[in-house]
């Protein structure tokens, strides 16, 4: 995979009084960051894995990169999402091969019996989030800016289940001077911003918003919980 561009925003920079810049990752090939951890999941997996299929979960840019990873790799694949995700990413999720199946009202009970199923029919679950190697691949982001930029002092992220963030948060404050990472939520579905205030994973009730990708609760026992607090300086 190539590097992704990064521009510099006139707009952001006059209004802030700094020098914003912006990762372009809808230049990625299926339109989100989501690829690079799905991809690094998936090369991980044993021949024997491979052969008996994936199964995702996902409100629809992750299950749209494992189906184009898995495409790729000649993996069976199949992606569990909540009933409402928009049709324009189940329609390329079945371009791509993956076999869609509707489940739930919320990504997070979603998830869950995307996780039993896999289990039960002995495939390997990709999580969204919840996962080294997705959190590891999403963490590649940091690197490309560390090799655009000359200096990085904040890095804001968009944070639903929290891998991005994590990865990106793991990456820069082991290898750059210690900048300030802050995560970005919708205000109808700040479920990881809250959860860290509450020192633990809350259960609460997203309400409908534009950003439909990081809406949604966090898997019980998430990792990214943990990194989250640790790492994440605001929300």
């Amino acid at each position: 995979m190539s590097p992704t561009p990064l521009e510099h925003s006139s707009y952001f920079s006059e209004s802030s009084g700094a020098n914003v810049y912006l990762k372009l990752e809808n230049f990625q090939p299926t339109g989100s960051f989501k690829v690079r951890g799905a991809l690094n999941s998936l090369l991980s997996l044993s021949e024997e894995q491979r052969a008996k299929g994936v199964v995702a979960a996902s409100s629809g840019n992750h299950g749209l990169a494992v189906a184009y990873g898995a495409s790729a790799l000649g993996i069976g694949c199949e992606v569990f999402v909540p009933e409402h995700a928009p049709q324009t990413k189940t329609d390329a999720i079945r371009r791509l091969g993956g076999r869609l199946r509707h489940h739930g009202a919320d990504v997070a009970v979603t998830e869950s019996f995307a996780r039993s199923h896999a289990l039960e029919n002995d495939k390997s679950y990709i999580s969204p989030y919840n996962d080294i190697k997705v959190i590891g691949g999403q963490g590649t982001i940091a690197l490309e800016l560390g090799q655009q930029l000359d200096r990085i002092d904040a890095i804001y992220v968009a944070v639903g289940g929290g891998g991005l963030i994590s990865g990106i948060a793991g990456y820069s404050k082991s290898v750059f001077d210690n900048p300030r990472i802050v995560g970005c939520l919708p205000e109808n579905s700040p479920v990881m911003a809250e959860s860290v205030r509450a020192g633990q994973i809350i259960d609460m009730e997203s309400k409908p918003t534009l950003s439909d990708g990081t809406a949604g609760g966090i898997e019980p026992g998430s990792i990214t919980f943990e990194i989250c607090q640790q790492l994440v300086d605001e929300f």
